[in-house]
């Protein structure tokens, strides 16, 4: 869990940070690096949320 903890931190300062660049340079590449990062990042926790309550609610007999 303190690897997704770090990889979410990880995650937001990268997005922050080509926001910033875009902000300094005006180079639209930043920019959308920073969406496409933000993008993936979200489907990736959507999927990670998605197999959590798939593990609360599907009782898997072992």
């Amino acid at each position: 869990m303190w690897l997704l903890r770090l990889l979410g931190v990880l995650t937001v300062i990268a997005v922050a940070g080509g926001v910033v660049a875009f902000l300094l340079t005006r180079n639209s590449w930043y920019l959308q690096f920073s969406w496409r990062l933000f993008r993936y990042a979200l489907i990736v926790a959507l999927l990670i949320f998605a197999m959590l309550i798939l593990e609360r609610v599907a009782v898997i007999p072992v």
